[in-house]
């Protein structure tokens, strides 16, 4: 017996329609590259992203095109999120910190006819034009000018006509929008995002237990737009009709307070590198800003360390929320929120569960496999975790080679070690990559790491295996201190000594000015074990550099 229920699609022109029909006078606010404010409206964002609609229709583009961005967080680009789908065309978000090799080779694959990028990213632009077969570009300036042969945008916007965009018959199992992994080990790959993944996401995300965005809100995704759709916080403050607010290039913890505290955010969401900067700024200077209408920092993109939640807390009354997923879980995969039973719980203990990755989303289900199967929910047994549901991706895209990261009953296989503890809670201890094994035992860099980035001397750290003749590996850590401190490696290993069993601690500790990261804000730490190729540390625990 079927249901007798319309046959609604879910789609992204659906969540636009509500957006312009109820909070039509709501604000999107971006910070342009001068400084400047622009500000307009949601029935001003849905005016024009039809006009973009139109114009790319009269380009020629059609249902299943790929249109690339090359961008900033702004309004264009969230004009760019809604037009490029309305007409059954794909948006493609291109992280503008690849390298050109990478841009060209994801913009080849993706078969990308058309790219709207900032006036700022042309010299980008320049380093790989030759190698792809872009069609148009369309260039979003700040002067009103674009290069021969490009268009430019306002100018392509002023010339379409509104009244010609109808809202097409979209499928919602069609795609969407699609974003490339970061390719740290091996080539990018494709993750093809349809409106129902999209519009459930959306719905999920905004859940009281999850993020608990409604219409009041003022959003601040400092995230960028490129890497995994913001987090897909543009598609949920659309659909609840929250105010946004855009960083647009400046991301320097000053001008992301200032505009925190001037627009009145109460939610904002980046990886764990803006944050620490962001708290060391309001430790050294911790009256400048009013920050008491926000809420929430969401910290994800890798593990928020449990000094910089504490922190946060404890000097400056904020409160960080814990989260975790991947491009291929569009992405929003677990919260820390704390259930009912937790919070009652001792104040040490509500933050050893923050600091984890916390409990499921709705429609996410999980479990971790060990050497042994399936590991139970015990918070010691480690396992990849994998997971399944109608938000994670089911394959990548035109990469038959990857099909080893779907099981043979459906679910993804994460590359992520975890524990599972009883409650449900995640607990990520490394990348199957990453993951130090030490005389047939495991050890967490990352539990290392957030240890070491407690110690008040300590900016960042990153923990990787050398060889070791004996144990096969052991760990160890590479360090930048803060700006006018000092510290010992025996006093690093003494302030670790209390917290992990002996064989856990580094057998060296490696001083430097910086760790390389990726082009999403994460430790590389595939350039720090080719920096440390040659590091060898003997049977007897000396430590050596080979010639």
């Amino acid at each position: 017996m079927d249901g007798l229920m319309m046959d609604y699609q879910l789609t992204l022109p659906a969540m636009m329609r509500r957006a312009e029909t109820f909070f039509a006078r709501k604000e999107i606010v971006t910070r342009l590259p001068d400084g400047r404010f622009h500000r307009y409206t949601y029935a001003d964002f849905a005016r024009r992203a039809k006009k973009l609609a139109v114009a790319l229709k009269q380009l020629g583009i059609r249902p299943g095109d790929r249109v690339a961005t090359l961008c900033w967080n702004h309004h264009q680009h969230l004009e760019a999120y809604f037009g490029i789908p309305a007409i059954g065309a794909v948006l493609h978000t291109l992280n503008v910190r690849l390298h050109p090799d990478d841009l060209a080779y994801i913009v080849n694959h993706a078969e990308d006819r058309l790219l709207l990028i900032d006036q700022s990213m042309l010299p980008l632009l320049e380093a790989f034009r030759s190698r792809v077969n872009l069609e148009r570009v369309v260039v979003i300036s700040e002067d009103g000018e674009a290069p021969e042969g490009m268009l430019e945008y306002e100018d392509l916007l002023q010339a379409a006509d509104e009244s010609a965009f109808h809202n097409s018959d979209l499928d919602e199992r069609q795609a969407a929008a699609m974003c490339y992994t970061s390719g740290t080990t091996g080539k990018p790959k494709g993750v093809v995002y349809s409106h129902r993944a999209l519009v459930l996401h959306s719905m999920l995300s905004a859940m009281v237990d999850t993020l608990a965005l409604c219409e009041s809100d003022v959003i601040f995704p400092v995230v960028p737009m490129f890497h995994a759709n913001a987090w897909g916080l543009p598609f949920t403050a659309v659909l609840v009709g929250a105010k946004l607010v855009f960083p647009g290039p400046h991301l320097d913890a000053g001008t992301l307070l200032e505009a925190m505290e001037a627009e009145r955010v109460t939610l904002t969401a980046g990886v764990p590198t803006i944050w620490l900067g962001v708290l060391q700024t309001l430790d050294e200077r911790p009256r400048a800003y009013d920050l008491s209408s926000l809420r929430g920092l969401v910290v994800g993109g890798s593990a928020a360390p449990k000094a910089l939640i504490q922190g946060f807390q404890e000097r400056h009354g904020l409160k960080v929320i814990h989260a975790w997923g991947m491009t291929e879980m569009t992405p929003l995969g677990t919260v820390a929120n704390l259930t009912s039973e937790l919070r009652q719980a001792p104040a040490d203990v509500q933050l050893d569960y923050r600091a984890k990755q916390g409990l499921p989303v709705p429609f996410v289900e999980i479990r971790a496999r060990g050497d042994r199967g399936i590991v139970p929910w015990d918070g010691q047994s480690m396992g990849e975790l994998e997971v399944r549901g109608p938000c994670v991706a089911r394959a990548y895209y035109n990469a038959p080679e990857a099909a080893d990261r779907f099981t043979e009953d459906g679910w993804f296989r994460t590359g992520d070690i975890v524990t599972i503890e009883s409650h449900g809670y995640i607990e990520i201890h490394d990348r199957s990559k990453d993951v130090i094994k030490s005389g047939g035992e495991w050890i967490s860099s990352v539990a290392l790491e957030n240890a070491l980035m407690s110690h008040p001397a300590v900016a960042e750290a990153a923990v990787i295996a050398v060889p070791h003749p004996k144990w096969q590996e052991r760990p160890l850590a590479v360090v930048v201190l803060k700006e006018g401190h000092t510290v010992t490696a025996e006093e690093l290993r003494a302030h670790l000594r209390p917290h992990f069993p002996k064989w856990w601690l580094p057998d060296a500790i490696a001083f430097v000015e910086a760790i390389p990261k990726t082009s999403v804000g994460k430790f590389r730490k595939s350039a720090l074990r080719q920096q440390f190729r040659e590091y060898r540390i003997s049977a007897d625990g000396e430590t050596s550099e080979d010639e």
